[in-house]
């Protein structure tokens, strides 16, 4: 069996990833699903591939939202990761921010006129943590969801540095690694036109279905069928 990495995005955390977790573990898969600092591009990736460079392959690493453009440049270069697996998420071209790959489609959301900012120590001038405004956070982020649970993920939100919008990608691990991807067709976060403009880019193998953008809470079944692929294409089944 092979070990899944799972990485969330910002205004989210790793326990978003749960209903998955079951699913996969139940397959005999190892599944671990590391916290994202969200500090900015360059440092969390930096994070996670020292993170993946502890682990034996074949790994299958899967990304939703910001945690796409994360694995994007964790991954490269790394000869044991099998497959790349993006939920809604960013697969980034070098050179690209964050904030330009949400205009791909077209016309982009302007997330910063409901985000929240507030300081933290250490943070570079004009930086700071957004948080998505708890006001709008289950229409905008989650509207599939039940009122209940989206009111509290808003209050456990974790925020994102804003360097993370704007710092550009180093060389994509989808050049080299097969990926797989999940368009989620009512994204209010990512424009759906943007993730297929970035799936199609990626030559990534591409399923969409209707969801929002935390389509691995929504619909954990299609979204670990979706790993699952990924694992059966690209990891050796075990001998004997």
């Amino acid at each position: 069996m092979s070990t899944i990495v799972l990485v969330h995005g910002a205004f989210a955390d790793a326990s978003g990833w749960n209903d998955v977790i079951t699913r996969l573990q139940g397959d005999g898969h190892t599944v671990i699903a590391p916290a994202n600092p969200l500090r900015g591009l360059q440092s969390d990736a930096a994070y996670l591939r020292a993170f993946l460079e502890t682990l034996e392959g074949p790994v299958v690493l899967v990304g939703h939202s910001y945690g796409g453009a994360v694995i994007t440049n964790a991954a490269t270069g790394l000869e044991h990761i099998a497959a790349l697996v993006y939920i809604a998420a960013f697969a980034l071209d070098e050179g690209e921010a964050v904030g330009q790959a949400t205009a791909l489609g077209g016309d982009a959301p302007d997330l910063l006129a409901v985000t929240v900012i507030r300081p933290f120590p250490g943070a570079a001038e004009r930086d700071g943590d957004a948080y998505l405004n708890p006001d709008v956070f289950p229409q905008v982020f989650c509207q599939d969801l039940a009122p209940e649970l989206a009111t509290a993920m808003a209050a456990a939100q974790r925020p994102a540095a804003l360097a993370s919008l704007v710092q550009p990608s180093g060389p994509p691990a989808w050049r080299s690694i097969p990926s797989w991807y999940l368009v989620a067709s009512s994204d209010r976060v990512i424009p759906p036109a943007a993730e297929r403009v970035m799936a199609e880019r990626a030559g990534a193998t591409t399923v969409e279905i209707e969801s929002s953008h935390v389509a691995m809470i929504s619909h954990p079944d299609e979204v670990a069928s979706l790993i699952r692929d990924a694992v059966a294409a690209t990891v050796p089944a075990p001998v004997g």
